[in-house]
């Protein structure tokens, strides 16, 4: 099975994202795994493993930046992503209020 992990930086800041809540959602859109963002913005492990497929993780931003007294655009970010052979995943999120980004990590 495979491994997920995430990490968010916030491009306003120019710091990690930390207290972000994130949820891992299977193709059924069920939550299988939720977890906060570290001081470091990280998640090192999300959820137990994954099997092949198309899953989702869904970051609550529109928390994250309440907390700051910060506007956004963007209540939460979901990104959709294949797992496509056993290895480990990681899922990076760029941040600001009205933007975000993307890629695979490694």
């Amino acid at each position: 099975m495979s491994t997920l992990s995430t990490h968010i930086l916030d491009a306003v800041r120019g710091a990690p994202a930390a207290g972000v809540a994130v949820t891992l959602l299977a193709a059924d859109d069920t939550a299988s795994a939720t977890a906060v963002t570290d001081a470091d913005g990280r998640i090192a492990r999300l959820g137990e493993s994954l099997g092949p497929g198309v899953h989702r993780v869904r970051f609550a931003t529109a928390e994250y930046f309440a907390a700051q007294g910060v506007e956004t655009f963007y209540p939460e970010v979901t990104i959709a992503f294949t797992v496509a052979e056993e290895r480990h995943y990681h899922v990076p999120l760029l941040l600001s209020p009205f933007a975000y980004s993307t890629y695979r990590g490694s």
